[in-house]
């Protein structure tokens, strides 16, 4: 069994394990972008708990409940793509672990770095469609609640 024995075959590794970082950056600006929506979320979510505890009619509470309804999914929604997304980094901290242990103990650890990158890659998917749809519902969500307070404005 070879281990590396010059620094040019550590200065190689090191130079294989760029793409992965940068990868990694990539993934922490994602989930920086997440959790900001999360808390956002949670906030409206807040707004909206103290609205409908706060009216009596049960009819003046049937939109602030939809939203609120809404909202909660937006939560699950958003909880599962931060999910994935750190999956997808931890993913990625495996396979710079294993680049370096595979080139320092000379192991042949080829697939192993392939799956890692391909599966790390898969779990970026998910979670940016869920992202995805977590905006989308968003957006509708503030186009039906336009819409609702534009008919309360009206005669």
């Amino acid at each position: 069994m070879n281990s590396i024995t010059t620094l040019t075959d550590l200065a190689n590794i090191i130079e294989l394990a760029v793409a992965p970082v940068f990868l990694l950056a990539g993934i922490a600006g994602f989930l920086n972008v997440m959790s900001g929506r999360l808390g956002r979320i949670v906030d409206r979510a807040r707004v909206l708990e103290r609205r409908v505890s706060a009216l009596d009619a049960a009819k003046e509470a049937v939109v602030p409940r939809a939203e609120l309804m809404t909202i909660w999914r937006r939560v699950r929604i958003i909880n599962w793509s931060i999910g994935f997304c750190t999956m997808a980094g931890l993913l990625v901290c495996v396979l710079v672990v294993s680049l370096f242990a595979g080139g320092f103990l000379s192991l042949a650890i080829d697939g192993l770095i392939v799956g890692l990158f391909v599966l790390s890659m898969l779990l970026l998917i998910f979670s940016l469609s869920l992202f995805l749809k977590e905006v989308q519902l968003a957006t509708r969500t503030m186009r039906i609640g336009g819409e609702s307070q534009v008919e309360e404005r009206l005669p």
